[in-house]
């Protein structure tokens, strides 16, 4: 199986949601769920936002649980998101 075997694009309202296989699992990418969500034009920044607020409200344990996957980007290469 190749590497694009386990990448997919699942599309939600018109705009595409990277996912991948891991561990036997499709993990979703968390920028485009939320640039789909928020309809933010400055998505990273958000999560980047997003996860600091979290962190000092306690959510330590969740944040601690956040795993960073390498995503096809537009360019074809490939990025932690």
């Amino acid at each position: 199986m190749t590497k694009s075997d386990l990448i997919r694009v699942a599309v939600f309202e018109g705009k595409h949601i990277r996912k991948i296989m891991h561990l036997a699992e499709w993990w979703f990418s968390v920028i485009d769920i939320l640039e789909v969500l928020t309809d933010s034009n400055i998505t990273k920044r958000y999560w980047s936002d997003l996860k600091r607020k979290l962190s000092k409200e306690g959510y330590s344990q969740l944040y601690d649980k956040i795993v960073q996957l390498k995503f096809a980007a537009a360019d074809g290469k490939y990025y932690s998101m």
